[in-house]
């Protein structure tokens, strides 16, 4: 687990380019504060807070502690994607509080000061996810904030995601790829049914009415996992259709699609909305309308990007580009938590037991966004 969590905090806090964040002097200068700097080749690494925890025993260890907190946060956590986006985003705000602004050098005479403030927000960061209660605490969704704000849905959801994982724990990684799928969906799905979607600043006091359906839903999927008595495939994989061409089953159909081409590994679904739907007896196309976070980088023109997005893009204006026309741009990467929005027509075709998705991959799409993160 130790090597998952060190990789995957790598690929978030260093750009895919490689190089030095200082030349010249200044480069030399800083070197010479840093006593492990040649031995671990920090050179390698553009981020210059990176170089200091590279070089630097005493901000090395405190690394370390960190690791080891992120290790047991993701260890409680039945879906580890979040984690892993809310991290990028602290290491991105843990620079520019600490005086790093992009890839600006750090000046000999601000070495002392940065220093001290980066041991300091690390320790304080590995502090805050010893907590298990932390990721109740941080909660940023309407969802989260009336579970958190609840300590009987708070216990109910705990022990819920802790049988979660465990049953996911029981299965091969194929099949774990697209139980957690699964689960991201469920999740969704229970904001929509419990009209929270989009409620974010919303009141808790204004928001009380749901808190009977949020404990409805999280009793039913406790209710069906004790059923299942310890077998993970009498949850998860069962379901191959949805009732209605409707948001479920555009839903259903895009967790379909990440986990069949491990798409999770790079994106998260935020949300899914149905923006139209078109059906015959036996026929369905239902245009959705999906948002998308990035979770690693990856390239603007791949196979990542046709697949799980649907289309190439242009990294310059954040519009779909069909095919890469400019070479250059399309080698460009996406930054970690980078939003991407998109809609798509979905076919569905009507079965026994409800409207099957014919989609296996989100190619082509009708239009699409992508902002923030940059």
């Amino acid at each position: 687990m130790r090597l998952i969590v060190l990789t995957v905090l790598a690929l978030l806090a260093v750009p895919a380019a490689s190089g030095f964040a200082q030349s010249g002097a200044s480069a030399s200068s800083i070197a010479d504060k840093l006593p492990q700097f040649s031995k671990n080749n920090c050179q390698q690494i553009r981020d210059p807070g990176n170089q200091l925890f590279c070089g630097d025993a005493e901000l090395s260890a405190a690394a370390e502690r960190l690791n080891t907190a992120i290790e047991a946060r993701l260890a409680r956590l039945p879906d580890r994607l979040p984690a892993i986006e809310e991290n990028a985003i602290w290491n991105r705000q843990r620079n520019l509080g600490c005086g790093i602004v992009g890839q600006n050098a750090i000046r000999t005479e601000d070495f002392d000061r940065v220093k001290a403030c980066l041991l300091k927000v690390t320790e304080d960061r590995a502090a805050i996810l010893r907590d298990p209660d932390f990721d109740c605490l941080a909660a940023n969704t309407a969802a989260g904030a009336l579970i958190c704000a609840d300590p009987s849905l708070a216990l109910t959801e705990t022990e819920l995601n802790s049988q979660v994982l465990g049953l996911i724990g029981k299965l091969d990684p194929t099949a774990a790829r697209f139980a957690f799928a699964e689960y991201g969906r469920w999740t969704r799905e229970r904001d929509r049914k419990c009209n929270l979607v989009g409620k974010e600043n919303v009141p808790l006091e204004e928001l009380g009415s749901a808190e009977d359906c949020l404990a409805d839903y999280l009793k039913h999927k406790t209710d069906e996992i004790a059923a299942a008595k310890g077998d993970p495939k009498k949850v998860f994989g069962r379901q191959v259709s949805s009732r209605e061409p409707d948001t479920d089953a555009v839903d259903f159909c895009a967790a379909r699609i990440h986990a069949a081409n491990s798409c999770g590994n790079f994106l998260r679904i935020i949300s899914v909305h149905a923006l139209d739907s078109q059906a015959t007896d036996q026929e369905a196309q239902v245009t959705g309308e999906i948002e998308m976070v990035v979770l690693a980088p990856f390239t603007t023109c791949s196979k990542v990007a046709s697949t799980c997005t649907g289309t190439c893009w242009d990294a310059a204006t954040g519009r779909p580009q069909p095919g890469a026309a400019n070479k250059e741009r399309a080698a460009a990467a996406f930054n970690v938590t980078r939003r991407l929005r998109i809609q798509r027509t979905f076919a569905f075709v009507k079965a026994g037991d409800g409207w099957r998705c014919r989609e296996d991959e989100l190619a082509p799409v009708n239009s699409g966004t992508a902002s923030g993160g940059s």
